[in-house]
């Protein structure tokens, strides 16, 4: 089991509040030198908890979009999201859904991709109307 002291937890939630600060800054806030906040983010890599390093884009649209399949064809289709860098991310889940995915389309390309998604399943499109934390 993995096991996260609070400094590990601060560190991370700085990282993921602007990952661009320097170990010696992060250090600052977590009273600790650069050099041993640095081998603790090395430390949360290793482990796999820390994957990659991105920014937050503010996109103008944001939709989840729950997808139904109506055969096996998995592979297939996650072949066929791949056509769409509008997809941020895409889940394959369970429950009342086979695949989840979390898009930007602006309205004209979310009407092509649902003419072609249409052909895989039923499914559910939300908009989000505004983030509530970020």
């Amino acid at each position: 089991m993995l096991e996260l002291d609070a400094i590990d937890l601060k560190i991370l939630h700085i990282l993921q509040t602007d990952s661009r600060l320097s170990h010696k800054d992060i250090g600052e806030q977590v009273h600790r030198t650069g050099q041993a906040v640095g081998q603790r983010i090395q430390r949360l890599t290793d482990l796999g908890l820390i994957e990659k390093y991105t920014i937050k884009i503010n996109y103008s649209t944001t939709q989840f979009i729950r997808i139904m399949m109506e055969n096996n064809q998995f592979s297939a289709f996650e072949d066929f999201l791949k056509h769409y860098p509008q997809i941020e991310y895409s889940y394959k889940v369970s429950g009342s859904a086979c695949y989840m995915l979390q898009s930007h389309f602006e309205i004209n390309e979310l009407n092509q991709f649902i003419e072609e998604l249409s052909a895989w399943g039923h499914y559910a499109v939300d908009h989000v109307v505004r983030s509530v934390n970020g």
